[in-house]
């Protein structure tokens, strides 16, 4: 049984890195790099998240978890958690501004829809709205975020809200960022799901089929791409409703709804 079921987990655990192998080669970041990182993660979810019952973490304990020396350990313990972790304040709040934007009547015209904003002003602007929702990113900064994203559109300085949601340009460091944000919540929440009781599992669905006529496949995934984003922008409106931001507090809990696209011609190679 132990051995079956650690194939299993290797089979799992092969299957996610090879995504993650192909962006790593495609940046030229070496397997010593990979490697440095996994006994970062290593030490830190022993030292923080595997403290004995009643006793102080030690870094023998972390050793005998994790097989590194206690050199190792005490080396990455001291260089903290998170150490190679980027920021990711521009992402997390050009989607705070679009969301108060969408939902804030401050920011509403008389029809109750995102209204067109000056660029400066003391009342229902553009410079309002980001420094309300953005914290202290610049407001020329968040609006070229915005505009290289196709977020917004801007003319005679009034800028106007054409897409209800954010997406990194072509640029590849917001994208790669992303990457470490949305992946481990996905991972995270089948890690929730893996040892909690039944009334406790946070939901985790997928539609799948692995032989679609090709020919119904870009009609199929535009009309994915319409009914997720929809239904995002419809949680959004009610997530929205329970924002503490808009009371200044940061006491709250954060929750994320995520919904992806994958296709794959089966002719390709999938180990």
């Amino acid at each position: 049984m132990a051995d079956s079921f650690n194939t299993i987990l290797a089979t799992a655990v092969l299957r996610l890195l090879r995504p993650l192998v192909r962006i790593l080669l495609r940046y030229g970041v070496p397997f010593g790099v990979l490697s440095d990182l996994v006994r970062q993660a290593y030490v830190d979810v022993a030292w923080h998240e595997l403290v004995p019952q009643d006793r102080k973490q030690t870094i023998s304990h972390v050793s005998a978890l994790t097989g590194l020396t206690r050199k190792e350990v005490k080396r990455l313990v001291g260089m903290g958690p998170d150490v190679a972790v980027p920021d990711q304040a521009r992402y997390s709040r050009a989607i705070r501004v679009i969301s108060g934007w969408s939902h804030d009547p401050t920011f509403h015209d008389s029809a109750g829809r995102p209204a067109v904003l000056p660029v400066e002003g003391a009342q229902q602007s553009f410079s309002l709205l980001v420094r309300k929702y953005s914290g202290d990113i610049p407001v020329r900064a968040m609006l070229d975020t915005l505009l290289e994203a196709g977020s917004v559109s801007v003319e005679d300085e009034r800028v106007t809200l054409v897409r209800k949601a954010y997406v990194p340009a072509q640029g590849v460091t917001e994208k790669i960022e992303i990457l470490g944000r949305d992946v481990a919540e996905l991972m995270s929440t089948i890690d929730h799901n893996l040892v909690a009781p039944t009334d406790d599992l946070r939901f985790q669905r997928k539609v799948t089929y692995d032989n679609i006529n090709p020919d119904a496949v870009a009609r199929l995934r535009t009309l994915s791409g319409r009914k997720a984003q929809a239904l995002l922008e419809a949680l959004d409106r009610e997530f929205s409703k329970y924002d503490l931001d808009r009371q200044g507090r940061r006491d709250g809990t954060s929750i994320s709804v995520g919904i992806y696209y994958h296709e794959q011609d089966n002719n390709e190679t999938n180990p």
